[in-house]
């Protein structure tokens, strides 16, 4: 992968690169704030954004305007963003065409994770985080996924962490024939339409995330 890194915390930034080039990814740029990310993502069209969600000057919500002008101007870059706590406003919209992430920076400490994570990203899949997620979703399942049995809504939750049905499975500790049964019904009663398996998948995340913040 190539990739460009927009982190104002020197230490962790420099983390990053390490954490990259060691796993054998080209890191074109590391910069501090959310101007010089557009910059390098115009310059170098990377495969993948790794973003700061707290940015200098305000350090609000600059990450995640940075992660929508990139996935506006730039569709095929992959944004990963990276924040300190669950922060999640904003985040449902950028899933809807994949080459999204949202993931506490606590996930990189598990690096294999945190890896596969960035590639699946970089590859145009999806990966948040469980606690956001969780914090979407807010316990309860809303009346649009009432439908799903309770199985059914523990494996759309998977989902929505960007999980594979192999994955799932592991997860579960069933067999991925049962798991891919769960994700037909899923799609079925959430009546999605008829469309590549990747994108129908987006589509369940994006019922069950907006299902969440109904309830919030």
């Amino acid at each position: 992968m190539r990739i460009v890194i927009a982190e104002d915390q020197a230490l962790l930034r420099e983390g990053l690169r390490r954490l990259f080039e060691d796993a054998g990814h080209e890191l074109i740029a590391a910069v501090e704030n959310a101007d010089r990310l557009r910059a390098a993502v115009s310059e170098h069209e990377p495969d993948l954004a790794v973003v700061d969600v707290r940015t200098p000057p305000t350090f609000t919500d600059e990450g995640i305007r940075a992660a929508r002008w990139i996935r506006e101007a730039h569709p095929r870059v992959g944004v990963l963003v990276l924040s300190q706590h669950v922060e999640a406003a904003g985040a449902v919209g950028l899933v809807s065409h994949g080459g999204f992430g949202y993931l506490l920076k606590d996930r990189v400490l598990d690096v294999a994770d945190f890896l596969e994570a960035a590639e699946r990203v970089a590859k145009g899949g999806s990966a948040l985080d469980p606690q956001v997620v969780a914090s979407l979703v807010g316990g309860e399942s809303a009346d649009a996924l009432a439908v799903l049995t309770g199985r059914e809504r523990e494996v759309l939750s998977l989902m929505a962490e960007g999980l594979t049905n192999n994955a799932i499975a592991r997860r579960l500790v069933l067999t991925e024939r049962t798991v891919e049964g769960h994700v037909r019904s899923v799609l079925m009663k959430l009546d999605l339409p008829a469309s590549d398996g990747a994108h129908r998948r987006v589509l369940a995340v994006i019922a069950y995330l907006r299902a969440g913040e109904l309830k919030r």
